[in-house]
C-alpha cells in the first residue's frame, strides 16, 4: 500500500502530535508500506485558507498514493483542493479548533464542518474526539479510535518505587506542554499561589517551548506578583533523557488545558507513576480516571485544582495510592502496534471500497 501523509511543518516537531505522526509512519512502514510524507508550510488561519486557491499547494498534493493521510491541523490549506484529489483521502484528527472556547469558534466550525465533509474517513486518538468527528459530518462507520500510546519513555519504575518517591519532600508538580494559552498554565500559577496560601508546601516546574511569547510574559507577571519566583521554575523546553530525569523526581503531572483532545502527556507521565491533574473538558476523561489516577478540573477551575493540590500535599498515602494506579493504567494501555494496527485496518478498507465517495461539499 502506497500511503501519502500531508501535514504542516516537519514531522520532526515535539508536540504529542506530531509524535502520533511519527509513530504512525513508522508502524506504517514497518508493516512493509510505502510512506511519502508532504509537508506543507505553516500558515496563520487566514493565509492557510488562502492556500486553497494556490497551484503550487495543489502540485505538491499530486503524487501517485493509494490513499492519504492528512493531519487535521492543515485542513485551511486542504479544504479547497480535497474534492479534486485522485485518491481517498483519511484525515488524523488529533483536536478540532471548533472544540475550544475561542471567539472565532463558529468560524473554525464552519471551515473544519466544510473540510471533513470532503474526506473519506477520519483517525480520531479518542472517543471524544470521534463524537465530535461525527457530528460535523464523518461517517462513523469510516472512522476509527486509535489512541496514542504513552511509550515515549517507558521507565522501569515499580510501584513500591512510586510509593516511595511521594515521601520526599515538598509536593513537586511538573507542567509539560507549548506554552500557550490553552495549556492553562495561567490557571495552574493562580492556583499553586492559593495552595500554598493555604499551608501546601509545593513546588512547580514549568516545561514547554514558548509559542505564545505574549502569554507567557503575562503568567511570569502573576509569578512575579505573587512572589512566587522562588518556588516557580520556567526549564524552557528540555530533551527527552533532561525531561525523563524531571519526570521521575515528579509528584503529580498537571496540565489543566481549556481542550484536550486526548492529552498523550497524561499518559507520558502515568508511565512515571505520576497522577494528572488534567482537563475535563475533551477526551482526557478517557485516560484519567477522577481521583483514581488523578483530578479532572474544568476549564480555568483554578480553585479546584487548589484543592487537589492540598490533599495531595497533606495525604501522601492517597498521593501513592493515585501513582500506582496511573502506572497500572499506562502498562495496560495499547501499545503502537495495536494503534498501527487500526489506522491500517482502516486505510485498507477505504482503499478497497469506492475509489471515491460523492464530495459533493455542502454548508
Amino acid at each position: 500500500m502506497r500511503v501519502g501523509l500531508t501535514l504542516y511543518g516537519d514531522l520532526g516537531e515535539r508536540s504529542g502530535g506530531f509524535r502520533y505522526d511519527r509513530k504512525l509512519v513508522a508502524g506504517l512502514r514497518a508493516a512493509g508500506h510505502e510512506v511519502e510524507v508532504i509537508s506543507l508550510p505553516w500558515r496563520a488561519y487566514p493565509r492557510g485558507l488562502l492556500d486553497g486557491f494556490s497551484s503550487r499547494v495543489r502540485d505538491r498534493l499530486t503524487v501517485d498514493v493509494d490513499v492519504m493521510l492528512q493531519d487535521e491541523l492543515a485542513h485551511p490549506s486542504l479544504v479547497r483542493h480535497n474534492p479534486q484529489l485522485p485518491y481517498p483521502v483519511v484525515s488524523i484528527v488529533h483536536h478540532l479548533r471548533a472544540s475550544e472556547d475561542r471567539p472565532l469558534a463558529p468560524l473554525y466550525r464552519a471551515v473544519e464542518r466544510r473540510y471533513l465533509q470532503t474526506v473519506d474517513g477520519a483517525v480520531c486518538n479518542s472517543a471524544t474526539t470521534r463524537d465530535v468527528v461525527t457530528n460535523l459530518g464523518v461517517n462513523p462507520k469510516t472512522t476509527v479510535v486509535a489512541p496514542p500510546a504513552g511509550d515515549r519513555f517507558d521507565p522501569d519504575i515499580d510501584p513500591d518505587e512510586v510509593a516511595a518517591r511521594v515521601r520526599e519532600g515538598p509536593l513537586r508538580v511538573v507542567f509539560v506542554g507549548n506554552l500557550t494559552e490553552r495549556k492553562g498554565l495561567d490557571t495552574l500559577v493562580v492556583a499553586f499561589d492559593r495552595a500554598r496560601r493555604r499551608g501546601a508546601a509545593v513546588e512547580l516546574t514549568v516545561v514547554g517551548r514558548t509559542v505564545e511569547p505574549d502569554h507567557v510574559a503575562t503568567v511570569r507577571e502573576t509569578v512575579a506578583d505573587r512572589g512566587l519566583e522562588d518556588v516557580v521554575t520556567f526549564a524552557g523546553e528540555l530533551p527527552d533523557e533532561d525531561l525523563a530525569t524531571t519526570l521521575a523526581a515528579s509528584h503529580v503531572l498537571a496540565v489543566p488545558s481549556r481542550y484536550e483532545g486526548f492529552g498523550i502527556v497524561y499518559l507520558e507521565g502515568m508511565s512515571f507513576g505520576l497522577p494528572a491533574v488534567a482537563s475535563a473538558a475533551g477526551g482526557a476523561d478517557e485516560i484519567v480516571a477522577d481521583g483514581e489516577t488523578g483530578v479532572l478540573v474544568d476549564p480555568g477551575d483554578a480553585g479546584r485544582i487548589a484543592e487537589a493540590l492540598v490533599r495531595l500535599d497533606a495525604d501522601r498515602d492517597r498521593l501513592a495510592r493515585m501513582g500506582r494506579a496511573a502506572r497500572a493504567y499506562y502498562e495496560a494501555h495499547p501499545d503502537w502496534a495495536e494503534t498501527t494496527a487500526r489506522v491500517r485496518a482502516l486505510l485498507t478498507a477505504i482503499m478497497n471500497g469506492d475509489r471515491r465517495r460523492d464530495r459533493e461539499v455542502t454548508t
